[in-house]
């Protein structure tokens, strides 16, 4: 998995945050929906990570509210999430944020010389 780049905001992320009860298949289902997810119109990106112990994060992209609506209604997805309801989570948290600012580095970047504009949340 790779870093999503170029998003410019404003944008919304989808956060599922999980943990693994059985992971027989778990791996491919993922693979296919995030593959899919690429595919569909409005998606901007995903990132994942999962740890040794079955805690898993998966951070998705999307233009606006109305492309994330049309992802949760897809047929495979569809049938991916109740696979996941059914036997793959143990549990799992799903937040929706609109990101408003982004930034990366470290290149080009330095809190030292960027004063307070830096940390300027408005």
């Amino acid at each position: 998995m790779t870093f999503a780049r170029s998003l410019t905001p404003p944008y919304y992320a989808v956060v599922f945050t999980n943990r693994l009860a059985d992971d027989a298949g778990y791996a491919e289902t993922a693979a296919a929906m995030g593959e899919r997810a690429l595919k569909h119109p409005g998606c901007l990106g995903h990132e994942s990570a999962r740890d040794d112990r079955g805690f898993g994060i998966t951070v998705s992209y999307w233009r606006d509210e109305a492309a994330i609506l049309s992802w949760k209604a897809d047929v495979e997805h569809r049938a991916a999430m109740a696979e996941g309801i059914d036997r793959f989570y143990e549990h799992y948290e799903l937040r929706v944020a609109k990101v408003e600012r982004a930034y990366s580095g470290p290149h080009g970047r330095s809190i030292e010389n960027r004063g307070a504009e830096a940390w300027d949340m408005r």
